[in-house]
């Protein structure tokens, strides 16, 4: 027997209505239904007439615009460098618009808000009231709304709804509420992601479309009518709230075969003049009416959706439109001889709104669309790890971001005259056009991949104009002048010319998150002794550590005269910051740092026994190959054998002519054989031990193409694995694929489950070989079992209790190819081009031209499957929103420092929950709100922990907004995760579905908190995962 959920929701109607048309019959066009509005409006009811006893083919005239792929987005833009590409995207806004206002029946939809905002900026006052009158009409709609149609395998969940945020506050700022996306359009993306999908839901939408699904998976849908369906994008947490009706197209993005009447194709034209010998109307609309049978038998209802448009098409749409016209013409006159098609201009919305109107029950799913295959071998898990460095810099700019917009808030730049806002947009713009799905995928040309860190780079610069004008308010007692902050981007490789060149400075750790930090401070120094003082005047122990070799080699490290590292302990208080003050100094009396003993490790012999430790944990080293050989945690007494190293596979090269020739490339991943070990046999170990009070590290080195530091901090219950790797060696014709290996010996009997992250949020299961919907062959043992790892990875047995998780720092492609295993591909240097699209082989040369290295790290916890969580989910959390370090000149001793400036400060009276992150905290501009006038900020708050991962934790969490002492709010409303719908006025389409047996929260339990805009809360309650956004209106007088 068949259980099926109904939801009764209202239906969204735009700006226009809260419930569902009425539907009238109109006469004069048999068996066509016309919704009634008195005018055109906008949402569902600016919708064209259908007619419920055809088959309905909506026609949606799109264009598919890449913010940056083969050139620049300024270049795809400007349609400059058409030797690369013929595109231009200002040239096809110019020719659609005309075409929309010359014809009230023709639609258009558009994505990528990064084009269409600079267009509009370059329009006179003329040009936006008419495409006003378009967009509230309905007859330009905005579909998805981001800044950038954003990759889903390789991106954070802060920047995905960041980059959504940004889009969504320029249309309604723009529009208004015509402009709001009803319908995500993830049409190119290289798989999918369930959370996603749930994003999607929270925003609002009332569905999602995508192109691209695995060629196994989209027979098998095909076969079984199963190309739409409600995806339940967090069923065990949030439930109806992120359930999202969810549909295939049927031809990836593009117009079916011979119809692609763009100026780009060499389709024929509809030739209709009898008179002409060319004359094909009859057979173009035969071969047009047999395309739309064939699809219509894999749907469901009597609508079915062509998509009439692809990459950079339409720069000269009338070509389009009058094809179009002709087509719906003829197509349609055939209804008279008995056809039943009825072809009309539409939007994906419009399409959507038809199907839910016929209350259809519909199969629904739980699981995500990673990794995608276009055929046999060819599995796209490559990209999850190409351009490892881009996809460091991208993780590292975001947590920036929202530093920047912090302390924006904190110290009321704005409230003081302090407008930083075109800083923090240009920013926020070049980190939304990173998150794009041939961005932050590293899937472009490497001229496009320096435009995005050039990108990134300059919005750093502008964000530390923000944060100097922060700390000039924060940091002074009374009218002090503070010390101009300098901010070092190249310590990961022991490089700061302003504390190499400083014989005595400032360092100001500022911490983003809303709990209390202990952490770790590295320094690039000259000097043999220092003397370190905290925020209250007392030394503080440190010590220094050499500048490995390894890290001197390093190209992008020229100019740096560092000799150590000086490492110290950091107190950082939730939501503010400390100041430490370090001073050089020739009294060994005086200094707090200590010098590390170091002792070489020869291979094959052992000088000492080898291991380093501390109060947590033991790591055995072997002396041969450089690797771990075990894991002891002392605490729990859970003692593993973990063979932990750097392996390699060789690349495939091929012609890819054919699945059996493909080779791997930025977005392909195809090995060759079995992993190797780094170092070969034949390669001599050259590593040493480094101990100290604070820290400990093994630096562990194979040859010239990777190092890697293991390293344990006091008092810290992690393992580090800090790794190197580059430049890699291509002179032998191979290219590589660099992984970090975690080998149990089987201990852990995992058999073939594992687990990964959707996005740094949700845990998924995943099983070797195996997928949960369909029959899965797998022609590609490595590449059809990689995952995205957007943050963490874990196996479990369950038999003992024992979990062995590792935290990434990036997204990286992973998997456990064996039981007890876990790998991460960390770096690629390939010679052959997989043939997708992008020209050229992903070789990444580097600053020199020998190949860029690239170094990162890992986190490895061992503990009970009980107790991971608790550490993982947390330290995930810092991992991404780590502190923000800065210095700046010391030209007084510290006790005089400390009387002139606030030496430690935080902006709340106690911490959030262990178990609640603010995920966002931004200055805010409301339509209508002059900003002068009106102190308004966007808080965004989260359950970090999922439903019964954690007996305490996993609680409904609750915060108090009395705690913040920066500001007061004297109102709130609450708002859909993308901020542009009071969630008051929330009303998705209601879909049935059959669902599985899995119970969990129902929309009306998690918005039976909702704030109303007249009722100002002291408290929040979050339920597990649930993120809840607001507008807050500030007392200026505060």
């Amino acid at each position: 027997m068949l259980h099926f959920r109904i939801r009764l929701r209202r239906t969204t109607a735009g700006c226009c209505a809260k419930s569902r048309p009425k539907l009238k019959y109109v006469h004069a066009r048999p068996n066509v239904v016309e919704f009634a509005p008195p005018e055109p409006q906008c949402g569902y009811r600016s919708c064209p007439a259908t007619s419920p006893t055809m088959l309905n083919v909506h026609l949606v005239p799109h264009t598919h615009d890449d913010v940056g792929w083969l050139k620049t987005v300024d270049q795809y833009f400007y349609g400059s460098r058409n030797d690369i590409q013929h595109a231009g995207v200002q040239y096809i806004l110019d020719s659609v618009i005309p075409e929309l206002l010359n014809d009230p029946t023709k639609r258009f939809i558009y994505v990528e808000m990064a084009f269409f905002a600079r267009w509009w900026r370059e329009q006179d006052n003329i040009m936006k009231e008419n495409v006003r009158k378009l967009v509230n009409e309905g007859r330009l709609e905005f579909v998805l709304g981001g800044w950038c149609m954003n990759d889903e395998a390789s991106t954070h969940y802060n920047a995905m709804i960041d980059q959504h945020t940004l889009g969504f506050s320029f249309l309604e700022q723009e529009f208004g509420a015509c402009a709001r996306p009803r319908v995500g359009w993830q049409i190119d993306p290289f798989g999918h992601s369930r959370e996603q999908a749930s994003m999607f839901a929270q925003f609002g939408f009332d569905g999602l479309f995508f192109g691209r699904l695995d060629y196994q998976d989209k027979d098998n849908r095909l076969k079984q009518h199963n190309m739409e369906f409600v995806w339940r994008g967090s069923p065990k947490n949030l439930g109806e709230a992120s359930e999202l009706f969810t549909g295939v197209l049927y031809n990836h993005y593009v117009p079916p075969p011979g119809f692609c009447f763009d100026e780009s194709c060499n389709d024929e034209p509809i030739m209709d003049d009898e008179r002409m010998h060319d004359v094909n109307i009859q057979s173009r609309v035969q071969d047009f009416i047999k395309i739309v049978n064939d699809q219509a038998q894999h749907f469901h209802s009597n609508n079915i959706m062509m998509t009439m448009g692809s990459d950079f098409q339409y720069q000269n749409a009338h070509t389009w439109y009058k094809n179009l016209d002709k087509l719906i013409k003829y197509v349609n006159q055939q209804q008279s001889n008995g056809s039943n098609i009825n072809l009309l201009y539409s939007t994906p919305s419009c399409y959507l709104f038809n199907v839910n109107h016929l209350n259809q029950v519909w199969n629904s799913t739980k699981d995500d669309f990673f990794p995608y295959a276009s055929r046999e071998n060819t599995f796209w898990s490559g990209y999850f790890s190409s351009r490892a460095a881009l996809k460091g810099y991208a993780r590292k700019s975001n947590n920036f971001l929202q530093v920047c917009k912090q302390l924006d808030v904190l110290a009321n730049l704005m409230r003081q005259g302090v407008n930083v806002t075109e800083d923090l947009r240009l920013y926020k713009e070049a980190l939304g056009v990173v998150q794009h799905h041939d961005g932050v995928s590293g899937t472009e040309k490497q001229h496009v991949a320096n435009d995005y860190a050039q990108r990134l780079a300059a919005g750093a610069e502008k964000c530390q104009k923000v944060t100097n004008a922060a700390f000039e308010k924060l940091l002074p007692k009374g009218s002090e002048k503070a010390p101009s902050q300098v901010y070092c981007p190249l310590t990961n490789i022991s490089y700061c010319e302003f504390t190499e060149h400083n014989k005595q400075f400032m360092v100001t750790i500022y911490n983003p998150l809303g709990h209390a930090v202990t952490d770790y401070v590295r320094i690039p120094v000259v000097a043999s002794m220092y003397r370190v003082v905290d925020p209250r005047g007392a030394n503080v122990t440190a010590q220094l550590v050499p500048v490995s070799d390894e890290t001197k080699k390093i190209p992008e490290r020229n100019g740096s005269i560092a000799q150590s590292e000086l490492f110290f302990h950091v107190e950082l208080p939730p939501l503010g910051y400390s100041t430490y003050f370090v001073m050089e100094t020739k009294n060994s009396d005086e200094a707090t740092s200590k010098n590390s003993k170091i002792v070489p490790v020869t291979s094959g012999k052992a000088d000492i026994p080898l291991y380093i430790q501390n109060d947590e944990y033991l790591v055995l080293l072997d002396n041969i190959n450089g690797n771990t050989l075990g894991i002891n945690n002392k605490k729990k007494k859970i003692d593993l054998p973990v063979n932990q190293g750097i392996w390699w596979y060789e690349a495939y090269g091929g012609n890819c002519s054919k699945g059996e020739f493909q080779a791997s490339g930025a977005y392909a991943l195809r090995t060759k054989g079995e992993r190797q070990r780094v170092p070969d046999k034949e390669m001599q170990l050259n590593s040493y031990i480094l101990t100290g009070e604070l820290v400990q590290e093994a630096h562990m080195i194979f040859g010239d193409e990777a190092s890697q530091v293991i390293r344990l901090y006091n008092n810290k219950p992690y393992v580090e694995f800090e790794w190197t790797v580059g430049p890699i060696n291509i002179k032998d014709k191979i290219g590589k694929e660099y992984i970090t290996l975690y080998d149990t010996q089987q201990t852990v009997e995992s058999g073939d489950l594992f687990y990964t992250d959707a996005n740094g949020r949700e845990i998924l299961e995943r099983r070797r070989d195996h997928r949960n919907t369909w029959s899965f062959n797998n022609t590609e043992h490595v590449a059809g079992n990689y995952f995205p790892v957007n943050s963490r990875i874990y196996i479990q047995d369950k038999a003992k209790n024992q979990q062995l998780t590792v935290l990434t720092d990036r997204s990286e492609g992973g998997g456990s190819l064996e039981s007890g295993t876990m790998e991460l591909l960390v770096h690629r240097r390939l010679l052959y081009d997989d043939h997708f699209g992008v020209g050229e082989p992903l070789n990444e040369t580097g600053a020199d031209g020998q190949g860029l290295v690239v170094r990162g790290k890992q986190l490895a916890l061992l503990d009970t499957i009980k107790d991971s969580p608790a550490l993982h989910r947390s330290l995930a959390l810092r991992m991404y929103m780590a502190p923000s370090v800065s210095f700046s000149p010391l030209t007084m001793t510290p006790e005089q420092a400390m009387v002139k400036y606030n030496t430690q400060w935080s902006a709340l009276k106690k911490p959030l929950p262990a178990n609640v992150h603010m995920l966002t905290l931004e200055q805010w501009v409301s339509p209508s709100i002059t900003p002068v006038e009106v102190s308004q900020i966007l808080l965004r708050f989260e359950h970090i922990y999922e439903k019964d991962e954690d007996p305490v934790l996993s609680q409904p969490a609750t915060v108090n907004l009395t705690d913040f002492t920066t500001f007061k709010i004297e109102a709130m409303r609450e708002l859909t995760l993308g901020a542009n719908l009071p969630l008051s006025e929330l009303n998705r389409l209601p879909w049935r579905y059959i669902p599985d047996s899995e119970e969990s929260l129902s929309k009306e339990e998690l918005l039976r908190t909702a704030i109303p805009h007249s009722d100002p809360p002291t408290t929040i309650t979050l339920q597990p995962m649930q993120i809840r956004t607001f507008v807050a209106t500030l007392n200026t007088q505060h």
